[in-house]
């Protein structure tokens, strides 16, 4: 699957193959979701607002790599 992110992804939950949560996105720019790796309740409250922002501690999701995304999370595949 080939993900587009937009905005409406900020807050979700990124998980593995087995569902174990690996972050939370916290920012989408130019259709690239950039996770946060170890979210705190401020990082969590402030993506789901639509406040975050990418810095050093965020990493982009590779939109190959994912094999679904849902209302509540964003699933990676277990090919990774």
């Amino acid at each position: 699957m080939t993900a587009q992110f937009t905005d409406e992804e900020e807050g979700k939950r990124v998980v593995d193959a087995d569902g174990e949560d690996i972050g939370r996105v916290v920012d989408v720019r130019a259709g690239t979701a950039y996770v946060d790796p170890d979210p705190g309740l401020t990082d969590t409250v402030r993506s789901k607002l639509g406040w975050g922002d990418a810095d050093e501690e965020t990493y982009a999701l590779d939109d190959s790599s994912v094999e679904s995304v849902s209302d509540e999370e964003i699933r990676i595949s277990r090919d990774v």
